[in-house]
């Protein structure tokens, strides 16, 4: 299986492949946001990264660009970014948040609902099947 970078356009691709395979398989998520992520400090392109995550259809969309009317923006660095979302590794976002590296903007209350979810069987494999296609 190829693997790509965390949020370049081949892992864009990919994880949108993935997420149109799984259809109404794929990652249930309870709770609605709608959230733009900048992601900074990019190991490629220019340096940062437009980002959103989208959950208020039920299941979990991201996807590169920024949607209209967020409830929430998240400023965070590259590798903070990926621990979280791809290595579901909480604890680095609770480190890099007490240590300022994460800026919040708007309805902070929906970030803490989306970190204190469980994920459930199938939001479990597909972030699996995420970090098998992430370098």
């Amino acid at each position: 299986m190829a693997k790509y970078p965390f949020l370049s356009e081949g892992w864009t691709q990919a994880a949108k492949a993935l997420r149109e395979e799984a259809g109404d398989a794929g990652s249930v998520v309870p709770g609605s946001v709608k959230m733009n992520l900048v992601i900074t400090e990019v190991p490629f392109g220019d340096g940062n990264i437009d980002a959103h995550l989208d959950t208020t259809a039920g299941q979990l969309d991201m996807d590169l660009g920024h949607l209209e009317n967020p409830e929430v923006k998240v400023t965070l660095d590259y590798t903070t970014a990926k621990a979280i979302l791809i290595e579901n590794n909480p604890q680095a976002g609770m480190q890099a948040f007490m240590a300022g590296k994460i800026k919040v903007e708007g309805d902070m209350a929906k970030l803490m609902a989306m970190q204190t979810a469980t994920p459930d069987a199938k939001s479990l494999e597909m972030a699996g099947k995420l970090r098998d296609i992430t370098e």
